[in-house]
């Protein structure tokens, strides 16, 4: 075992002990307090409870499952003259916390105490360390944001109601951890930010709002052709406003049994309500116009109907339903669903400065040799999707040859193959 492995594995036995010890002693802290390791080690969430039982214990054998770490680490901790052992169950303790404290600190701990919130409330205001509980608690993954979390809270939303089950099968639920997509990963107008920024406001001040019955907020419709991000900016503010995020397909959703049709779309608004705070996503939300305007069946266009009802009686201030329905073709939506809207947020085609952004933020991590400000400027009329799948296809195009750096012939070989699909999509 080298030196600097040892002291890395010690460290981390040392802080799941000063964890215990600080959040056993101190009722305030809950399971936001404790990190992501520390939740997996103590087992904290399980089965989505965030309810933590005190008191947290460290064993030698929860640390032989979970660290994987030699038996001179266990000879290393054990011998400070600060560290209980008990025979009985193999556990440790911290009989004297500040002087183990203080060791931590010694040994090069600081850095953990900047990465877990526990820490940071026992440190913060101790000479020597500069932290600030407030803020590393706010970094700190949140228990609600996870899969497991988001998963328990609608397993018990169903399992009350036969209703809510079959309105489950019906969409796609995804916890903010599980998005892929975040606001540092996307280029938004300045429109599109003010959106979010207000979003985040109402969410903060909803009780005021609610107490001065301003309720006609947080219906919001996104406008723009194909590729220019109304998804994936739907998806970022599930992580960015820390709620689940329900997708809806209209077309899946009226492609089931079409007379309960109408039935599925209160039922998958009610679900909306009960996993609150959370966002209702509806895409494809042309399909309302191309419904109401046809001769389809009359079962169809009372669902329709249905739907622009429920968009009416949904309000992010009274029950905590961020609704976004996304459009391709906004001028074939009528009055009636217009109005139905809070605001409508436009995504044009990236202008050339966007453009440049996007291909700056794609090719971030990755070796390139190419001219961004050129390649922005030849490659007007591209959504960001087209600019993303060039880059990939450069990428591609270099991995190919096995080559980790890609070149302006990549790049010229990506936006080829992007004129190519544009051509095929177009028919021009």
């Amino acid at each position: 075992m080298t030196g600097d492995t040892g002291t890395r594995d010690v460290l981390a036995v040392m802080e799941l002990l000063l964890t215990a010890e600080i959040f056993n002693r101190n009722e305030e802290l809950d399971i936001n307090d404790l990190n992501p390791r520390s939740r997996e080690f103590f087992g904290a969430g399980s089965g989505g409870n965030p309810e933590v039982k005190r008191p947290l214990i460290v064993s030698e054998g929860a640390i032989r499952k979970t660290l994987d770490v030699p038996d001179t680490v266990f000879q290393a901790v054990r011998a400070n003259p600060f560290v209980g052992y008990e025979e009985f169950g193999q556990r440790l303790s911290l009989p004297s916390l500040d002087t183990a404290a203080g060791w931590f600190l010694k040994k090069g701990g600081e850095e953990r105490v900047g990465e877990n919130p526990v820490l940071a409330y026992f440190f913060e205001g101790k000479d020597g360390i500069e932290v600030r509980y407030r803020e590393v608690r706010a970094k700190n993954r949140r228990f609600e944001d996870t899969k497991e979390y988001v998963e328990a809270k609608v397993s018990r939303i169903i399992a009350e109601s036969e209703e809510m089950r079959e309105a489950r099968d019906l969409i796609i639920i995804s916890a903010p951890d599980e998005v892929e997509f975040s606001l540092s990963k996307l280029v938004c107008t300045p429109r599109q930010e003010e959106t979010i920024k207000k979003i985040a406001v109402a969410l903060e001040h909803r009780d005021f709002l609610r107490q001065h019955g301003i309720y006609e907020f947080g219906r919001l419709l996104f406008v723009g052709p194909p590729g220019t991000g109304k998804t994936s900016l739907a998806l970022a503010m599930s992580q960015e406003l820390h709620m689940p995020v329900l997708e809806v397909r209209l077309a899946m959703v009226t492609s089931q049994y079409l007379g309960e049709t109408s039935k599925n779309i209160d039922r998958i608004f009610d679900l909306a309500k009960k996993l609150a705070p959370c966002i209702l996503f509806i895409d494809e939300f042309d399909f309302v116009a191309k419904t109401r305007v046809s001769d389809d069946h009359g079962a169809m266009k009372r669902a329709v109907n249905m739907l622009l009802k429920n968009i009416d009686q949904i309000s992010f201030i009274k029950n905590g339903v961020l609704l976004i329905g996304a459009t391709n073709h906004p001028r074939i939506l009528d009055e009636a669903a217009w109005r139905r809207f809070d605001e409508v947020v436009e995504f044009p085609l990236p202008d050339r400065e966007m453009r440049r952004a996007i291909l700056e933020k794609v090719a971030a991590t990755i070796e390139c040799d190419c001219d961004f400000a050129d390649l922005a400027a030849r490659t007007e009329g591209f959504s960001g999707s087209d600019l993303r799948m060039m880059m990939k296809e450069a990428v591609m195009s270099a991995l190919m040859e096995d080559r980790h750096r890609v070149g302006p012939v990549d790049i010229e070989q990506g936006l080829l193959r992007a004129e190519e699909r544009n051509v095929i999509r177009t028919g021009n």
